[in-house]
């Protein structure tokens, strides 16, 4: 069976889909190669923004138009024309130490990407957030939309994407519709992110469960992100944000431990302390800020926030206003891995 129609049997398309030409920052990342198969499987144009020729090799051979360039290089809004949507989901998303690169690239890159879309005629934007907006490292159990942006962040990831939901929404307006869309945990097949830095770890004896792993988590599939995307196209709200998930979450250690299973990688079973993690990222992000980023800690409270603590979401807003609702079971995701089937 091949990728397109695996694209079709999973998400078929809305009769009512307006748009007909996607333009898609992040085109050769994890999420953006998905993003791609999905649209290009349903039988809409995807013009790519890429950087260099590895990436441009990429979005060619799953079927997207390649255009050169940078979100910060100047130039997009001609490579936009003739597009009627915009989906951005390019970002540094380097959870290490924060760095003014992160910065500029979430917030001045968000901002001069949708100037350029405005500039250049889209219709609507697709903006790819995170849950990691409202990360400090406290708890965030069974949140909505409704929970404000924190005042103090976890750390640079966090710090940075808000900003760019901030820029993002800043410019909606009716005549150009911005909606934010904040997945959690994202995985599934092809992921080139979590999964090889989770199996890197355990294989090398770094991994450590904290506090026993046995918190709740929300996680994201891959296809369910995508259809995600899909759906905001089609009816999400300009100026409004929406979480998505695989739906009620699971405990952290026991889905972990299945994607581990998935690659064929034994399952650790050393736990440390919370408090102990928790004081080792803080001690790593002061001195990361002291000698100006010469020092790379091994730990930080941006990881740590995200990792260590119960994080779930409600998203019944976007079932409601989206009419999303996921496409693939967690069960089905995870024999995907097992068997290296599906796209």
């Amino acid at each position: 069976m091949t990728d397109r129609r695996i694209a079709v049997a999973a998400a078929p398309r809305d009769e009512h889909m307006p748009f007909e030409r996607i333009f898609l920052t992040g085109g050769s990342g994890y999420i953006g190669r998905n993003l791609i198969r999905h649209f290009v499987g349903l039988g809409i144009e995807v013009a790519a923004l890429v950087r260099g020729d590895a990436s441009e090799r990429v979005v060619r051979t799953l079927g997207a138009i390649s255009y050169r360039g940078d979100i910060l290089g100047g130039g997009l809004s001609a490579a936009m024309l003739g597009c009627d949507a915009l989906v951005h989901a390019a970002a540094d998303t380097d959870h290490g130490a924060a760095t003014e690169r992160q910065q500029r690239v979430n917030e001045a890159g968000t901002r001069a990407v949708m100037e350029a879309a405005r500039a250049a005629g889209i219709r609507k934007v697709v903006h790819l957030s995170t849950e990691s907006v409202l990360a400090t490292g406290k708890p965030l159990v069974n949140v909505d939309e409704t929970l404000p942006l924190p005042r103090k962040f976890a750390g640079g990831y966090s710090r940075s994407k808000a900003a760019a939901e901030r820029v993002a929404l800043d410019c909606n307006a009716q005549e150009f519709p911005v909606v934010v869309l904040r997945p959690r945990f994202v995985w599934g097949r092809d992921d080139t992110t979590a999964l090889p830095a989770l199996v890197d770890a355990a294989r090398s004896g770094r991994f450590a469960w904290i506090s026993g792993g046995n918190y709740q988590t929300s996680t994201t599939h891959i296809a369910n992100l995508c259809v995600a995307v899909d759906r905001a196209l089609v009816n999400g709200r300009g100026g409004e944000v929406y979480f998505i998930s695989d739906g009620a979450p699971v405990a952290f250690r026991s889905f972990v431990s299945a994607l581990l299973v998935t690659q064929g990688v034994s399952v650790p079973e050393k736990s440390v302390p919370r408090g102990v993690v928790r004081c080792v990222a803080a001690i790593g992000d002061l001195l990361a800020r002291l000698s100006g980023g010469k020092i790379v800690p091994p730990l930080t409270l941006q990881s740590y926030a995200t990792s260590a603590v119960e994080i779930s979401l409600d998203i019944s807003k976007a079932e409601r206003e989206l009419t999303y609702g996921p496409v693939i079971s967690r069960e089905q995701g995870l024999e995907e891995l097992r068997t290296g089937q599906g796209w």
